[in-house]
């Protein structure tokens, strides 16, 4: 019944392994997967278009100032955007599109798309957050301070999503996020349209003295 996807935004502080938990998801279900544009480099093994459009920083704001960019932010010194037209495009064939993005943008697009889904992705201690910002072995003593110092900044925003998922293992991650998504499609809000059709015969029975209805639906030609 319902027409248009959704649009699922992931995001957490640094090492709570959205990134992994993500790609868990995306190979478990069929999603429209938003590809990012960044300016900062290509890491080894990642390849342009595929996991990221790699731009010029002159390119990127070029692209700000046309509005391109259904949200973007600048990252310990590197701008990220999610390429709007592609999004909404999407979105409104149907299809249901994960963007992992990070909180600053995350906040971005609700301002922009509040019906979105926004979860938040937690480590299960602060402990763990150290040991796997630490195993990823590409940080500097100074670049591991600046990240976890932002994480402990960055979970005060959970309050602003409208679901937490702790990462504790990410197959219960995966399953979390899939609970959400599926109570998500059966909101009232996002199906009411397609099922309170004014054309169909519309009746409603009493059921008890609590004023508790069932709608009957007849439709037409039945």
């Amino acid at each position: 019944m319902r027409k248009k996807g959704l649009l699922i935004v992931i995001s957490g502080p640094s090492g709570t392994g959205k990134s992994t938990v993500c790609k868990a998801l995306i190979k478990k279900d069929k999603f429209w997967i938003s590809v990012s544009a960044t300016t900062r480099s290509p890491r080894k093994g990642e390849v342009d278009g595929v996991n990221y459009y790699f731009l010029t920083e002159e390119d990127f704001k070029n692209k700000i100032k046309n509005n391109n960019f259904l949200e973007y932010a600048k990252v310990y010194g590197n701008y990220y955007g999610t390429p709007r037209s592609q999004v909404l495009k999407a979105i409104k064939e149907g299809n249901d599109v994960v963007l992992e993005i990070d909180i600053q943008g995350a906040l971005m697009v609700k301002e922009t798309y509040p019906e979105g889904v926004f979860i938040f992705i937690l480590p299960p201690s602060m402990e763990e957050l150290k040991k796997r910002i630490i195993s990823r072995g590409s940080e500097t003593p100074e670049s591991f301070m600046t990240r976890f110092s932002s994480a402990y900044k960055e979970i005060n925003y959970v309050s602003k999503y409208n679901y937490v998922v702790i990462n504790d293992t990410v197959d219960n991650a995966v399953r979390n996020i899939e609970s959400i998504i599926a109570a998500e499609k059966c909101r009232v809000d996002r199906v009411k349209d397609e099922i309170l059709d004014p054309k169909e015969g519309i009746t409603y029975e009493q059921l008890d003295d609590k004023s508790i209805y069932c709608r009957s639906i007849k439709k037409s030609g039945q």
